[in-house]
């Protein structure tokens, strides 16, 4: 009889004996399976709005689950706006549906559907072309305001890179970086006000960096360091990530995981940082709920408690998918 065993607490273990003859074997890659399947399922019954749609259908295709990243594709067509973004529920900013506009072009591409390729090419013009922006061509994160912020570090910029765009992508990751990098704190401020040439929110909210962390890529390091320089002894995070004050908050550690197992893998992270990865999807492990749920996460839909988000969700396969191939 053979037995999978995947405690965590068991790491490293290849076979062992049992009593009657019974084998176990090691398999992180099932635990990584299975977390992520719990994780989609919460994921896929939560509503979500356009960024929330589209991390999760990129997600999913770092999972590599063709069938619901289709799905999710075909979904947000169906909420597509006037003006070329997709997944567009309730009013959406700017640059939050190109979260998911690379695994979008991947569902047009594997199907060849010509409604999709057209849905994804609007959404690329828009971002392009139509989407408001500074006079030096940096894309505003909200309509209401000329604003940056950190979150917006993981939308335009890794779209189009994958669109082959690698000379606008790299001005918008520049752009940003010069508004709302603190060279004290080595970490990013959330909110950049263009008007008024200042910071609108100097904090450096763990949510904003952990975007960062993920869509910059070789940019990355300096972003996990400076975030690192405050982990907690429980592995997480403070919401604020320099402000114990702040409620602990879970999403950042899967966020730096991913990005620092992408990092490794990369070359771009030396293999050290992969013990650290390790320690950070620990901590988040444990806070997975029984329905599949990441608890203690930056809470949809404000984002100012500890909850869930689909997010969260999105960041938790990332996380596990990443680690699988590490």
């Amino acid at each position: 009889m053979i037995k999978i065993w995947t405690d965590n607490r068991e790491a490293g273990l290849l076979e062992r004996r049992g009593e009657r003859g019974s084998t176990f074997a090691y398999a992180p890659r099932a635990e990584s399976a299975r977390r992520i399947a719990k994780a989609k399922a919460a994921a896929m019954a939560m509503e979500r709005r356009d960024w929330e749609q589209g991390i999760l259908a990129q997600a999913l295709l770092e999972a590599g689950d063709r069938e619901g990243v289709i799905l999710l594709t075909k979904a947000a067509m169906v909420q597509q706006a006037p003006d070329g973004r997709l997944g567009v529920v309730i009013a959406g900013g700017p640059t939050d549906p190109a979260m998911g506009g690379a695994a979008y072009a991947k569902a047009a591409e594997w199907t060849g559907d010509p409604q999709m390729k057209a849905a994804v090419a609007g959404l690329l013009e828009w971002i392009r072309v139509k989407a408001p922006r500074s006079a030096d061509g940096i894309l505003y994160h909200v309509f209401e305001r000329p604003e940056m912020w950190s979150d917006g570090f993981n939308g335009a910029p890794p779209f189009l890179a994958a669109m082959g765009f690698y000379d606008e992508a790299l001005a918008q990751i520049e752009g940003f970086r010069k508004r709302l990098w603190n060279p004290q704190k080595k970490m990013l401020a959330h909110i950049w006000d263009e008007g008024k040439g200042q910071w609108k929110d100097a904090n450096c909210w763990g949510g904003g960096n952990g975007w960062a962390a993920a869509g910059l890529a070789g940019y990355a390091r300096e972003v996990v360091d400076g975030c690192l320089a405050h982990q907690r002894t429980d592995g997480l995070f403070h919401d604020v990530v320099d402000d114990p004050e702040t409620f602990v908050e879970t999403d950042l550690a899967q966020m730096l995981a991913y990005a620092m197992y992408e990092g490794v893998a990369a070359s771009w992270l030396p293999a050290s940082y992969r013990e650290k990865a390790d320690r950070l999807r620990g901590a988040a492990r444990a806070k997975m709920d029984a329905f599949g749920y990441v608890q203690g996460a930056c809470s949809a839909p404000e984002f100012d408690r500890p909850g869930t988000s689909t997010e969260a969700q999105a960041f938790c396969i990332l996380m596990e998918a990443a680690g699988a191939r590490a």
